[in-house]
């Protein structure tokens, strides 16, 4: 760091702060500060500097898929907000509960400064283990507790209930609801804002299909088939998650039934396609890089030991109206 405070004509403490606190540095000091350590072949060893100053500045996070639009997008919120924090990520993609706790041991064996999870439904013990650790934890994509620590979200049974009632004012009386099985509180929280919202006008609400993930689009397929089974004159489609609407509309295509005069299909996540595929999907956006965001400042306000006086974070969510409504 002497070399690199001659050759940028800092001081040493300047350019420790360039690395580890980048927000107290002037942009432009900071890129002569990088620009002297590209030179000079200097990588901050940051093992060592968690020994120095006794915290870490890793921070991980655990999603259950790399697929999912919205967990990227919470993951790219994540990192860019951490890097302007001086922190780091380390990410794990734990599809199974016992990935999600071995991921976790991971993490604590590593020392970091905080953790991230998805949903706030995880495998037993794992709350406890973290509790125990003492560890910064917040819970994303929700705001129904109970919480380990910290959360940031919204809530899916309002949003839910917003979508509907979009839905229930076309005049769509024979709607279905497409969902994954199995699921977890927060795809519960979709289908129980749908039924209520479906039972208090007066509708019939029974009319649901559920099938694994893993059906991709075609499970927006099956969904039709099935509920056709069940109700004809069904109507509207509306789903857990934008690929199987997706793949709904690719079925109304096949079948020649135009969207939304024939039949009207709704999404949730706002996926990058829901914009694309024709005729444009109506859907619930959900804010996740935001959610990224927010959760990087709040476990490094805890980290640094600040007062965190709002753990849990409501922010929202968004109805997008689009043609297939």
């Amino acid at each position: 760091m002497e070399d690199i405070a001659r050759a940028a004509g800092v001081s040493p403490m300047t350019v420790s702060n360039a690395f580890q606190q980048p927000a107290k540095v002037r942009a432009e000091t900071r890129e002569r500060i990088y620009a002297a350590a590209d030179a000079l072949g200097y990588v901050p060893n940051r093992v060592a500097g968690n020994l120095a100053s006794g915290r870490s500045r890793f921070v991980g996070a655990i999603v259950p898929s790399l697929r999912n639009s919205n967990f990227a997008g919470m993951v790219q919120g994540l990192q860019e907000r951490l890097e302007a924090l001086g922190h780091e990520l380390l990410l794990a993609n734990a599809d199974t509960a016992e990935r999600q706790v071995g991921a976790a041991r991971v993490f604590l064996g590593r020392r970091v400064s905080g953790l991230v999870l998805t949903g706030t439904e995880h495998p037993p013990g794992l709350g406890a283990m973290l509790r125990a650790a003492r560890l910064p934890v917040v819970e994303t994509f929700s705001v129904d507790g109970p919480f380990i620590d910290m959360a940031v979200g919204f809530s899916n049974y309002a949003a839910s209930r917003a979508l509907m009632a979009l839905v229930i004012e076309q005049g769509y009386q024979h709607v279905g609801f497409a969902g994954y099985a199995p699921r977890d509180m927060r795809f519960r929280e979709r289908q129980r804002g749908f039924q209520d919202a479906l039972a208090e006008a007066g509708l019939r609400n029974d009319l649901l299909f559920f099938g694994p993930e893993t059906l991709g689009f075609s499970g927006g397929r099956h969904a039709l088939d099935h509920l056709l089974g069940i109700e004809p004159r069904l109507q509207a489609l509306v789903c857990v998650t934008d690929i199987f609407a997706v793949g709904a509309l690719f079925e109304c295509q096949r079948k020649g039934w135009s969207v939304p005069g024939r039949f009207a299909v709704v999404g949730y996540g706002d996926y990058e396609i829901a914009a694309e595929v024709p005729p444009g999907l109506t859907t619930v956006q959900t804010r996740a890089r935001i959610i990224g965001a927010t959760a990087a400042d709040l476990l490094v306000a805890r980290g640094e030991q600040r007062a965190v006086p709002d753990p849990i974070r409501d922010i929202g969510y968004q109805i997008v109206r689009r043609g297939s409504l």
